[in-house]
Parts: C-alpha cells; sequence; structure tokens
C-alpha cells in the first residue's frame, strides 16, 4: 500500500483529499506545515508527498528542497492555487515530480498516483530480479578445495593473463570465468562467451570473427563476431577442446596478432580482449592423440585453474543445497521449504556425475514436486537415479535391519569403480576400457545404466 503524506494549511483541503485517497486505497497522512513535514518525513515511511506551494513559516519551494536534500529519491507532487509558470520551473529544477493546479482534479491526480505506483511495483520486481541474478553468479562453498580456487580466482582476476579452466561437465566453469571477469578492471565491459561444442565446426569461426554480408548463404547484412562484441572486456571460450584443427590454427594467429577478419571480407580490425577459455577434456592427451594444437594450449594456458568436481567437495553439498533450494523456492514463488530428516545426509552421499547442475536440477525438482512445507528423506531417495551409498572404500555390510544383497553390493562397488574411473579418465571411455580390460561397447553400457554417462 502506497504511503502518501498531504501538506496544506487549508483544514478543508486536506480533509478533502485524505478522504478521496483514502477510498482508492492508499495509506493518507496530513499535516499543515513545511517544518511538520520535514520532521515527519524524517520518522515515518512515505512514498509520495502532495506539497502546497503557498505554506506558513518555510514556504512550498524551501520545504521541497530540504525534502530532497534528505530524501533524493522522494516523489514530490506540488499544489498552488497561483497559476505562476515561474514557480512551476522553480519547483521542477527543486526536484518536484509533477505541479498540480489548485482546485485539484481529482482524476488527473489519481492517474498521476497510479501512475507512480506501478513505478514502485515494477521497481521491486526489477530489484528482486537482479538480486536473483546476482545470486546465481556467486560461487558457492567452504572445502578446502573451493577456498583454494576462489583464491585464486582473487589473485587471477586483476591480471590481463589469458586464462585455462579444467572441470567437468556441470562443475561451474562458466561461473568461475564470470567471477574472474566480475573482479578485473574489465569489468564494465562486456562478458562475452561462446560454446565451441554447441556450434557446428564451420559455423564457429564465423561467430568467433563475423562475416560480411553474401559472405555464404544467409549472410544477409554483415556480423559482428565475439571478437569486436567482447572488445574492452571478456570473451570466455567453452569447451575449447572441441573447437576443430582449422579453427584451432585461425584462432592461434588471431591471438598472436591481436587482429581479425571477418568471413568474407579481407580488412583485419583490432580488438582488446582477455581470452578465458575452458574445457572438460584432458587437452595435453588430445594434443598427444593429434586432436589439440601444443602451441595454441601454451598459449591459452597462462593461469590454469582446476574446477573441483562436486564429489571431491562433499562438504559443500548442504550449503549448496540450501542455497539452490532458498534461491529456487523465491524464483517460482512457491512458498519457503526446508529439508528434514537425513535428506542433507542423503545427498551428500550421492556421487554427482552431473556435479553442481545436476544438484540444482535435483532440487528445483524437489521444489516443484514436494507438497508440503519440507523436503524429507524418502522424496530426495524417490528422485535420484540410484540409491546412494557411502564410498566403496569404507563401505560396511549392515548386519542388522533392510541389509543389501550380496548382487546389489557388488553392484554398488561397479558404479563407484566406474564414477571414480570415469573421472580420472577425464571422461575418455577408450582410455577407461583399457584401463579396466573391459570391452568398449559394454562400458559404454554399463555407464549408461549407471548414469554416468
Amino acid at each position: 500500500m502506497m504511503q502518501i503524506l498531504i501538506v496544506d494549511d487549508e483544514p478543508r483541503i486536506r480533509s478533502s483529499l485524505e478522504g478521496l485517497l483514502q477510498e482508492e486505497g492508499y495509506s493518507v497522512r496530513s499535516c499543515g506545515t513545511g517544518e511538520k513535514a520535514v520532521e515527519t518525513l524524517r520518522n515515518k515511511s512515505v512514498d509520495v508527498v502532495l506539497l502546497d506551494v503557498v505554506l506558513p513559516g518555510i514556504d512550498g519551494l524551501e520545504t521541497l528542497k530540504r525534502i530532497r536534500e534528505h530524501n533524493p529519491s522522494m516523489k514530490v507532487l506540488m499544489m498552488s492555487g497561483q497559476s505562476d509558470l515561474n514557480t512551476a520551473v522553480k519547483a521542477t529544477k527543486l526536484g518536484g515530480y509533477n505541479f498540480f493546479q489548485k482546485p485539484l482534479n481529482p482524476d488527473q491526480l489519481l492517474l498521476e498516483l497510479k501512475n507512480i505506483a506501478d513505478q514502485m511495483i515494477l521497481g521491486r520486481k526489477v530489484n528482486s530480479l537482479e538480486t536473483l541474478v546476482g545470486r546465481e553468479e556467486k560461487m558457492v562453498g567452504h572445502s578446502p578445495a573451493m577456498l583454494k580456487l576462489q583464491e585464486a580466482v582473487e589473485r587471477a582476476a586483476p591480471s590481463e593473463g589469458r586464462v585455462l579452466i579444467f572441470g567437468e561437465n556441470g562443475t561451474g566453469k562458466e561461473l568461475v570465468a564470470k567471477a574472474i571477469h566480475r573482479k578485473s578492471a574489465r569489468k564494465a565491459s562486456a562478458f562475452v562467451s561462446l560454446n565451441c561444442a554447441a556450434l557446428p565446426q564451420d559455423l564457429v569461426e564465423s561467430e568467433l570473427f563475423g562475416y560480411e554480408k553474401g559472405a555464404f548463404t544467409g549472410a544477409v547484412r554483415k556480423k559482428p563476431g565475439r571478437f569486436e562484441m567482447a572488445d574492452g572486456g571478456s570473451l570466455f571460450l567453452d569447451e575449447i577442446g572441441d573447437m576443430g584443427l582449422e579453427t584451432q590454427a585461425k584462432l592461434l594467429r588471431v591471438l598472436q596478432e591481436n587482429e581479425a577478419v571477418r568471413v568474407g571480407g579481407n580488412t583485419p580490425y583490432k580488438f582488446d580482449v582477455r581470452i578465458i577459455s575452458a574445457t572438460n577434456k584432458n587437452l595435453m592427451m588430445e594434443i598427444e592423440e593429434g586432436r589439440f594444437r601444443e602451441d595454441l594450449f601454451y598459449r591459452l594456458k597462462v593461469i590454469p585453474l582446476d574446477v573441483p568436481p562436486l564429489r571431491n567437495r562433499k562438504e559443500d553439498i548442504p550449503l549448496l543445497a540450501q542455497y539452490f533450494l532458498r534461491q529456487i523456492c523465491e524464483k517460482t514463488g512457491k512458498g519457503m521449504k526446508r529439508w528434514a530428516g537425513r535428506a542433507l545426509k542423503i545427498l551428500q552421499h550421492y556421487p554427482w556425475p552431473g556435479n553442481v547442475r545436476e544438484l540444482r536440477n535435483l532440487v528445483e525438482r524437489l521444489v516443484i514436486m514436494s507438497g508440503g512445507e519440507t523436503i524429507d528423506e524418502q522424496e530426495v531417495m524417490d528422485v535420484l537415479p540410484f540409491s546412494p551409498s557411502p564410498s566403496f572404500s569404507k563401505r560396511e555390510i549392515p548386519l542388522e535391519g533392510e541389509a543389501l544383497s550380496l548382487r546389489k553390493m557388488v553392484e554398488e562397488f561397479e558404479r563407484d569403480v566406474l564414477v571414480e574411473g570415469y573421472r580420472e579418465a577425464g571422461g575418455n571411455v577408450s582410455k577407461l576400457a583399457r584401463k579396466l580390460k573391459i570391452d568398449r561397447a559394454n562400458l559404454h553400457r554399463k555407464l549408461k545404466t549407471y548414469g554416468i554417462k
């Protein structure tokens, strides 16, 4: 409900305006002097002031000046029985939001107040969205692995060194890249990203460097590339390990010369861009197998950063789960929920092959599907792809209660071996198959069965 203060020395006008505005649902208070208005605003929450120009003591213009000194964003609507253009101009210069001539037109006044109320509602929505966006950018975690990463980001960000971020899918590599940009001297300029794995290889080059009109079928106008869009800021090349060799060669030349040519053009353009790259692959292995250029690798890897998988920082899982729960509840408007019983412990024992992204998706599913205010252990168990269990190196055979069958224990052991092996192999199924001495097709089936790939 919008709070309105009426300032007028005529009791009849105050009473008439109070009745009109209260009937429209506004909360209204009034006073007869400028001094009293300034005092009221220091002690009470008010959104809009209706202020008469002619007042005993300090006049309306002086009152407006004092209000603006203490409340720069206050909406003040001036009222005057004198048709004086000069007074209206002075009021506007002092920060008056609008000027009304007495006797007031009720419809005109109510329309102005409705517009102000609509702006206030929109402003609150924007602030709420900005808060949510800010929260989504946050790196959450207090584990030793995360503290080490956060410290590395703090050191790397102020420099101009190129950064290469290593980490599995879903660990938050782009979040780290944005944190580096946000803490750098380039933070006021653009952060532009390109996922090299999401585009066909023949389009990556035109997206990176741009293209001229008529460069190829469908190029109906000139389009700037990501280097031009990021000029003065940061360019994030995600999944750089999936870039084709031909494009790698062109990227290397562009980085060496700090200039590029649009596809279909012949005039080079200069740029000032900091490159931040990321990959989920073992690039040294890619280099050995001829799929990645060694010279480009060392160009990009001035500052290497490793983002730990979620299973290597299990102490962060309760904090992340609570963070996502609050974030998603606010965004969906489902009402605030809480974790009950051993729900968070269950989440900590799950291996999270999809890392933080998988955890967030699972929390969102629980928020949407849970009917009550609490999310309990059984609800968590019901949505997990398979039953969580302690690490196979620490597993104990339960002697009481509902004991696992031998077959189930063997399956869990096998799953844990595959999860750990898949991580160590950097997602390379052929390498893992050789290490485990298992047929590659059979390994693929097992990885799919256990939800690891």
